[in-house]
Formats: C-alpha cells, sequence, structure tokens
C-alpha cells in the first residue's frame, strides 16, 4: 500500500517538476546538433538561427556539427539524448522523410522519438540541363526521353540525397527511363553537369543561379509548388508539365520525446520571433531558402506527410542507400 502511494505521489509531482523546470527554462547553454559537416548551406542555416536566438533567449546556444549518415548520426544523438529543452536537433528532409524509408534499419523513430518544434526553412530544387541537350523545357525533356528510354543519364549528389529522389519522383509521374549516375557530394556533380559528362540533374538554386545566368546551364524548372525567388522567370514543375509535383528541402527544429510542453511551447514562440527578423529574412533570402515558422502541430502533420509520399517513390524506384 505504500508502495502504491508514493508513486501515486511521484506522478502527482512530475507536472509540478516539469512546470518549475520550463519557469527557468533556459538557465543553461542550449545544444543544437547541425547533422551536417560545418560550413554547407545547411549548417549556415542553423548559425543564424541559434545566434539570433541566443541573443533574444539570452542564453548561450552552441551549434554541435555531427555530420555522417545523411544525417542520421546527429538525428541519433538527440533521438536518445535527456528530453529537458537543452539537446535539440536541426532536423531536415534528410533525416526525417528520407531516412525512414530508405534505411532498412534506422536506430531511431522520426514520428515517435522526436518533439517537432517548429519547421524553420524550406528551398526548392532547379532542374537543370547541359546547353547542348535540345530540350527548352520540362514537356521536351520528357519527349526526348521517352523517344530514347535509358538512353539520357541524370546526375545527383548520391544515392539516396534530395536530388536523386527527386528526379526518381519525375521519372515516376512522367513515366520515363533515365539511367542514374550517383556522385560523392554536389560539387562533382555540378562540374560534370557543366562537362555534359551528366545532361540534367537537380540543382540548388543558390549555387544554380550563376550558371544559368551565365549560361552554362539551361534552368527547366523549380520542383517546390511557387516559383523560388531567386529565379522568378522559371516555372514550377506542377506549371510545366507535372501537375501536383513538388518537392522542397527542408529544415526544422524538434527536441526528444518527452520534452515538457512549456518547453517546447517557449522554443517556438522564440523560433518565430527569429524567423520574423528583417535581418533573418534576408539572410535567408541570399541563401536562396524560404522562412516558413509552423506550429509543433503542424510540423508534425507536415513530416508524416513527407514521410508517406517519398515512401510510394522509393517504392517505385527501388532506391536504398544501406
Amino acid at each position: 500500500m505504500v508502495k502504491w502511494a508514493g508513486l501515486a505521489l511521484l506522478f502527482c509531482f512530475a507536472p509540478c517538476v516539469q512546470t518549475a523546470l520550463a519557469e527557468n527554462y533556459p538557465d543553461r547553454p542550449i545544444r543544437v546538433i547541425s547533422p551536417n559537416p560545418a560550413g554547407g548551406s545547411n549548417d549556415t542555416i542553423v548559425r543564424i538561427v541559434a545566434a539570433k536566438m541566443s541573443t533574444i533567449l539570452d542564453t548561450p546556444i552552441v551549434v554541435d556539427n555531427r555530420g555522417g549518415a545523411g544525417g542520421k548520426i546527429g538525428a541519433d544523438a538527440v533521438a536518445h539524448a535527456q528530453p529537458d529543452g537543452y539537446t535539440l536537433l536541426a532536423g531536415s528532409v534528410s533525416t526525417h522523410s528520407f531516412a525512414p524509408v530508405v534505411t532498412a534499419k534506422l536506430t531511431y523513430d522520426p514520428i515517435k522519438d522526436f518533439e517537432p518544434i517548429s519547421l524553420v526553412t524550406s528551398a526548392p530544387y532547379v532542374l537543370l540541363v547541359h546547353p547542348s541537350l535540345p530540350v527548352r523545357n520540362v514537356k521536351e525533356l520528357i519527349a526526348l526521353a521517352r523517344a530514347k528510354p535509358g538512353q539520357l543519364n541524370y546526375g545527383s549528389s548520391g544515392n539516396g540525397t534530395a536530388g536523386h529522389l527527386a528526379m526518381e519522383l519525375v521519372k515516376t509521374q512522367a513515366k520515363i527511363d533515365l539511367q542514374h549516375v550517383p556522385y560523392k557530394g554536389s560539387q562533382p556533380l555540378q562540374t560534370d553537369l557543366i562537362g555534359g559528362q551528366v545532361v540534367t540533374g537537380f540543382g540548388d538554386a543558390l549555387s544554380s543561379t550563376p550558371l544559368v545566368q551565365a549560361g552554362r546551364l539551361r534552368a527547366l524548372a523549380v520542383s517546390s509548388a511557387k516559383r523560388g525567388h531567386m529565379l522568378p522567370d522559371v516555372p514550377t514543375m506542377a506549371e510545366a508539365a507535372l501537375p501536383g509535383f513538388d518537392v522542397t528541402v527542408w529544415q526544422g527544429i524538434l527536441a526528444p520525446a518527452g520534452t515538457p510542453r512549456e518547453i517546447v511551447t517557449r522554443l517556438h514562440s522564440e523560433i518565430i520571433s527569429t524567423l520574423q527578423k528583417p535581418e533573418v529574412q534576408s539572410r535567408m533570402a541570399a541563401l536562396g531558402v524560404e522562412t516558413i515558422g509552423s506550429s509543433p502541430q503542424e510540423f508534425a502533420a507536415f513530416i508524416k506527410r513527407d514521410i508517406a509520399k517519398w515512401a510510394v517513390v522509393i517504392k517505385a524506384s527501388g532506391a536504398r542507400i544501406d
């Protein structure tokens, strides 16, 4: 009887303890794990947000790079961290949309092991072709691919990456056959695309725009549902040929599952405040990304939809990365 009474007392006190912790939050540095190498665009986005939030919260926010395995190393570290609001993840399409459907044995559950806080940014990819290819739009590319099944190739920055899976979605929707050439990163892909070793592929807007403007590559469409601000005259894939096509590279902030609701709410409020700052928005725009900001509930629903969408694509393509 005493044992059960003790347990009941513990459960009664637990919400009070969590509330007290939340009221004093944060009282020490916060660590945001960036599951990407330092210096890349994803890591830059995390650091912009962390620096501004640090000022708002008047608390140091340390960005801890845990790159490798397509972001899964960093995501796993947060999934198994203490749910106290002091370890957060800069999650992405790679860690939460692709990983669960291209990885046979994932060490974390992208839904059950995290508390989504807010979607932070979103960016489109640009469908590029080498200027020597006799196509001026997506419909002409599809027609050429149908006339030469299996004879055209496309490059990506690696198996299971956004560029790879976006093109697999194109193949599925357009019912065409293109040969995949995976590279070890975006830079070698871009080099060979410029050189004509591969004739098409998706690239990020930031690095692709100067090459398109210089005539070294031709942009056929952007992958998002609406046009990008860096190439406003380039149509969307949906406008050009494939209705409903919508692929974006997103980033968001998540905490370990079980993080007190009061802390999630506080972090969400400060992230939204950060994203509304004009200086943050201008820096994000310069990187070719759009600031979003969403509720935890909206972000959770978004992740579930994205996983379901890519599961269909990956099943059709048979893409695996391990």
